[in-house]
């Protein structure tokens, strides 16, 4: 398989929390999907299953090729494998 003949990769954005009412954190989620209704429903049951009681996905696109830095370009390289990857920081306040 060639780049030309590589999926998108989808990154969603959003915040998530661990626990109803807690803190929540920023996450960037990235994967392949058909399209965006499959890739937020991948989105939300990989988060569930990495047990967050609740997600607020806010922005979903196509990437652009290959981000330049960790742990992006890993979540990408992930992502490209037909995994969903997940990526978590503290939100400024």
């Amino acid at each position: 398989m060639n780049d030309n003949d590589q999926k998108p990769v989808t990154i969603i954005v959003g915040r998530v929390w661990r626990d109803k009412g807690g803190e929540s954190q920023g996450v960037h989620v990235m994967l392949t999907a058909p399209d965006d209704d499959s890739a937020v429903r991948r989105a939300l049951e990989a988060l569930a299953a990495e047990g967050y009681a609740e997600a607020e996905l806010d922005q979903i696109g196509d990437m652009e090729g290959a981000p330049e830095d960790e742990p992006h370009l890993s979540a990408w390289q992930g992502a490209l494998e037909g995994e969903v990857s997940i990526i978590t920081f503290d939100e400024p306040f």
